[in-house]
């Protein structure tokens, strides 16, 4: 054999074993689905006993695991969505509020900055592909976009929320991106996310992947799948929508985005990866009026338990027994280093966490751990005490016993002193922390 040919015979075994041992590297890796929706309370879902038909979502519980003590890490959007990217309390990353649409607003400039690890990072070092499809709200402009995060293509909108027909914010912006470009794509929003989704699962079968799918459904404006579009670019508009029935139009916007579910659902089964898929279904708030957060007390931008105790439902058919619940309290930021723990992978080393890895928990419900989670520096949760500072809507200090009052009805702290002293230290100190900790975000335009 010359010597030109056994060359190219090495090189092609190398070739075919470097491809053996990649795909050996990543064969038994899980591919990770977590959804979204906005401003979904607790007692919306069927499988939380709530008044809205969602058979699908409801089929993760039957099939996996639902969360009884799930919360969200803020009780509005991109506080939440910041602490669930990064895995760090989200007054870290310098967003402990929205970030406003209104050019006129300093939150308006600020944004997810690009030295925060995100989630989608932590999966890449992992060799997963990744995407995200839906609401972003980490920053309008393109420095920000969740391509410079870690996320290999993106199909959605940067502002809180959009017509679902014409894509146009709440400013009157025009807001459909494909990556880094405008995109003209026409559709109802909750259709759109759904269809990209189910197309990026069926390219991606042969590679281990992490799907971001933040749902617009059901944040304002309410608009059904059969509502024609409303806002128009630079017009006089009311931002929540023009239907006189919004309860109404409110259920329909769940009910489309379970099928949208359904839909993704299909395609992990008719691609032959579900039993190897994680798929996380959850809130970054809870709801408005016009949902409902059950018995609890409060509803989004509150910091009673209806602001931000929030339906979490996981499947896994390889490792998760089928219908079990969990008390584990656990939040948003936990998400990232428990779906790690949970696939066996190692984070980076130089991320820095305060989410917990909560995957024996997960996989064993009958152990939840006693742990602390802080609400915007005003509320301390652990175990069955929470600590509430006076706050609009709580003229005075008040500490609830979430074991016997869900609802956060009577205040003990003249029966428990002690108990609340002890937490007004922990919140002085945690807020000390996060002030000198916290990303510093730019307030008008550079």
């Amino acid at each position: 054999m010359k010597i030109r040919q056994i060359c190219i015979l090495v090189a092609l075994t190398m070739t075919i074993g470097l491809g053996c041992s990649i795909a050996q590297a990543t064969a038994n890796k899980p591919n990770v689905v977590l959804i979204m929706a906005d401003d979904l309370g607790y007692g919306d879902l069927g499988c939380y006993n709530g008044w809205i038909k969602t058979p699908h979502i409801d089929s993760i519980a039957r099939r996996g695991l639902l969360f009884t003590d799930y919360h969200s890490n803020g009780s509005s959007c991109s506080p939440t969505r910041a602490a669930l990217m990064t895995g760090r309390y989200q007054q870290r990353a310098g967003i402990p509020s929205v970030i406003a649409a209104d050019l006129k607003h300093p939150a308006h400039y600020g944004g997810l900055q690009l030295h925060e690890t995100t989630i989608a990072e932590c999966f890449k070092r992992q060799k997963y592909a990744s995407a995200i499809f839906g609401k972003w709200h980490l920053g309008y402009y393109p420095k920000y976009n969740p391509t410079h995060q870690g996320f290999d293509r993106f199909v959605g909108y940067v502002s809180g929320n959009i017509d679902f027909r014409s894509h146009v914010d709440q400013a009157g912006v025009f807001d459909w991106w494909h990556n880094l470009k405008p995109s003209t794509e026409k559709g109802y929003s909750t259709h759109l996310i759904t269809s990209h989704a189910v197309e990026f699962i069926r390219a991606s079968k042969q590679r281990p992947f992490f799907l971001y799918v933040p749902h617009e459904a059901p944040h304002y404006p309410y608009q059904g799948p059969k509502d024609a579009a409303y806002r128009t670019v630079n017009g006089v508009f009311d931002n929540k929508g023009i239907r006189t029935d919004s309860k109404e139009a409110y259920r329909e916007m769940v009910e489309e985005m379970d099928n949208g579910v359904g839909a993704i659902l299909t395609a992990l089964t008719d691609g032959g990866i579900i039993d190897n898929t994680i798929v996380i279904f959850c809130s970054d708030n809870g709801a408005t009026t016009l949902g409902s957060n059950g018995l609890l007390r409060g509803y989004k931008g509150t910091n009673f338990e209806g602001g931000h105790r929030v339906p979490c439902v996981v499947q896994w058919p390889n490792r998760l027994e089928a219908g079990k619940q969990s008390a584990q309290l656990i939040a948003s930021m936990d998400l990232l280093p428990s779906l790690f723990g949970l696939a066996s992978l190692k984070l980076p080393g130089n991320v820095r966490l305060d989410g917990l890895d909560l995957s024996n928990q997960v996989l064993n419900t009958q152990k939840p751990i006693e742990r602390t989670l802080i609400w915007n520096g005003v509320a301390i949760r652990r175990g069955r005490w929470k600590y509430m500072a006076a706050q609009k809507g709580l003229p005075s200090d008040s500490l609830f016993d979430l074991d016997s009052d869900s609802s956060e009805s009577i205040n003990k702290i003249e029966r428990h002193p002690i108990v609340a002293n002890a937490f007004r230290v922990e919140l002085a100190r945690w807020k000390t922390e996060m002030e000198k900790t916290k990303t510093l975000q730019p307030t008008r335009p550079k």
